[in-house]
């Protein structure tokens, strides 16, 4: 469990499949993602989902996030990581409406950040976010991460944002390595 300060990140487990199951199924979300909605009924949905956790890869950075009061409202992990080149990819997820433009999607993010560039592995880590959505943008901008080049993929247009884990014993912060604690 990785403690921020309006989150806490933990493992995923079976009883998170059907709120995880809702969110792949709606369009808003789905099109935030830039992906079609899941259409498998939930019971084959679930058997997967089963699959995952069971051979779940320790190596792996894949998180609920829940609120303080134990509520999930989302997920997040670090993935397509590169070892050689000390890099991986972040995505995020608020699944919850209730909880968006209040800051838990960027503490998700600075919390799971700082986590990984605790543990020494990595030192770069980029997303991929659709040029339209301004909102995570915007959040990812306060985390630290800046914009670094332009990418298509089919008929979606992206903006790839990077953030590089700050040099030891300077006093540059990147945005966020240095906030991050387990409390």
């Amino acid at each position: 469990m990785i403690k921020g300060k309006r989150v806490v990140l933990r493992r995923k487990k079976l009883e998170d499949a059907w709120k995880d199951y809702e969110w792949k199924r709606d369009r808003e979300l789905a099109h935030l993602d830039a992906t079609l909605p899941l259409s498998v009924p939930f019971n084959i949905y679930l058997a997967s989902y089963s699959e995952e956790l069971r051979y779940f890869d320790s190596s792996e950075n894949r998180y609920a996030i829940d609120t303080y009061d134990g509520v999930h409202i989302g997920n997040c992990s670090i993935y397509n990581v590169n070892h050689i080149r000390g890099e991986g990819e972040l995505g995020i997820l608020i699944g919850d409406r209730n909880y968006w433009d209040q800051g838990y999607g960027q503490d998700a993010v600075k919390t799971l950040v700082d986590h990984v560039f605790r543990k020494g592995r990595l030192h770069t880590i980029y997303l991929h976010t659709l040029e339209e959505n301004r909102r995570a943008q915007k959040c990812f901008e306060k985390c630290g991460f800046s914009v670094s080049r332009h990418v298509n993929r089919g008929i979606y247009r992206f903006l790839v944002m990077e953030i590089r884990k700050p040099v030891a014993g300077t006093t540059a912060d990147s945005g966020s390595a240095s906030r991050g604690k387990s409390e």
